[in-house]
């Protein structure tokens, strides 16, 4: 399969020109999180991870997250270039989204990338709505991987049908 890259716009950039592997940077936008009518988090201490054919995931710091909200859930994952992710659930009245995002805690993230322990992702399909700086975020296609595609990224974005070996 030919992939097609796309050509970034003024102010955009293409995912296909990510590295991998992935390198972190700080990002300065207002990440919220809503749900069932609840603010799940609301925090400019923000942290993109960008991976080539992928669009950002971004990572906040737990202690920003509503108190009460996040969970712990059994799933666990191992990242080739992060660490063991532990999962979340993400509790607010009346609805649970389980394992909905992961961490790497103290000790359990690679040395490569000490900036995202204890900070969690999200996917973000699931939320009622994440926006950044007001945008709202569209989820990565698929299900597997939790990118937040926003105006400023182009792809095509591994994660859809046919995507599996990019």
């Amino acid at each position: 399969m030919r992939i097609t890259r796309e050509e970034p716009g003024p102010g955009q950039e293409s995912v296909w020109d990510y590295p991998r592997p992935p390198r972190l940077e700080r990002d300065p936008r207002r990440a919220v999180v809503t749900h069932a009518g609840t603010v799940v988090v609301d925090t400019d201490d923000v942290v993109r991870v960008l991976e080539t054919s992928h669009p950002p995931t971004f990572y906040l710091p737990r202690a920003a997250f509503t108190e009460g909200v996040l969970r712990t859930a059994e799933r666990r994952t191992v990242c080739e270039w992060k660490g063991t992710a532990r999962y979340v659930d993400v509790v607010v009245p009346g609805a649970t989204l389980e394992a909905i995002g992961w961490w790497y805690p103290e000790g359990d993230v690679s040395a490569t990338y000490p900036e995202l322990a204890d900070r969690v992702a999200l996917y973000p399909a699931p939320f009622d709505e994440i926006t950044l700086d007001g945008e709202r975020v569209v989820p990565q296609p698929g299900g597997f991987y939790g990118g937040w595609i926003t105006a400023e990224v182009v792809g095509p974005f591994k994660g859809g049908a046919g995507t599996w070996g990019w």
